[in-house]
């Protein structure tokens, strides 16, 4: 018997995968949102519906992989579905809603026992963070000092507490990655602190404020889910090329109309030379 999630906003759950109440699985059914992932039991697989609303499902499934979670999807879709699903969405299979039970329970068995490779494909930006020549972390002019235990912006030190570097430094070590509130609180404070997962807030809250107005966005918030480190974006190449090429245009045009003035001059001081010599 295998233990499964169903999420979903039907009103009527069965009638989502029919099959699956002709089988002898566990069968959990939660809301479609993103509150609903951090419910789910760590040995389970989600079965998410994905018939009538491909954009929330599509971000769920992003949620899942950003939060790191190992939990299998199956996306129930219509027929017409299957023109937008692809590797991005990082399911590790799909099924049509009309599915028949000995379909749906194969294709679960292929999952349980690892048979199905898991459609992923990497997060923009989900890579680890990249030190400097020294160790430091650099994000634009942000720098963590892991070894020293400092950090500072514009090359000033920022104050912090030791829960507070603690935070900063796992959040800056996983840049775009989603993390619950129960994650950085296991992570950071340790299965044996009994604090309940405000303390994660209050210690998010002031390390904005440190940060200061122009930083505290790189602590991004994913509503009902918890935070995740934004490293500012390197600036686009177009954006430091197209100056440059504003002013070659600029010269060029300058350079032409110098051009031109200098050869209506020359055409003034030959047609004033002509008029002497009549």
């Amino acid at each position: 018997m295998t233990d499964l999630t169903l999420m979903t906003s039907a009103s009527d759950p069965a009638s989502v995968l029919p099959s699956l109440a002709l089988l002898s699985h566990r069968v959990r059914v939660l809301p479609m949102d993103a509150a609903s992932l951090v419910k789910m039991p760590e040995n389970t697989i989600l079965f998410l519906d994905a018939r009538d609303d491909l954009a929330m499902a599509k971000t769920l499934c992003r949620l899942v992989q950003a939060t790191g979670l190992s939990t299998p999807i199956m996306l129930i879709l219509t027929e017409g579905g299957f023109t937008v699903v692809n590797p991005q969405w990082g399911v590790a299979d799909v099924v049509v809603t009309s599915a028949s039970p000995a379909e749906v329970e194969g294709r679960l068995r292929m999952i349980a026992d690892g048979g199905t490779r898991q459609m992923t494909a990497p997060l923009p930006g989900d890579q680890p963070a990249q030190r400097d020549a020294d160790g430091h972390i650099r994000s634009g002019d942000l720098v963590v000092d892991t070894d020293g235990y400092t950090a500072s912006l514009h090359g000033r030190p920022i104050d912090l507490a030791y829960k507070e570097f603690e935070l900063l430094k796992y959040l800056i070590l996983h840049p775009n990655r989603v993390f619950t509130r129960a994650q950085l609180l296991q992570e950071v404070w340790g299965y044996d602190y009994y604090g309940g997962t405000r303390t994660v807030d209050v210690h998010i809250r002031r390390l904005r404020a440190k940060l200061g107005g122009e930083y505290e966005h790189m602590i991004g918030t994913v509503r009902n889910v918890g935070y995740r480190f934004d490293p500012p974006e390197p600036p686009a190449e177009q954006e430091t090329h197209e100056p440059e090429s504003d002013d070659g245009d600029a010269e060029g045009r300058r350079a032409s109309r110098r051009a031109s003035d200098a050869a209506q001059a020359s055409e003034g001081h030959a047609a004033s030379a002509d008029t002497k010599t009549k």
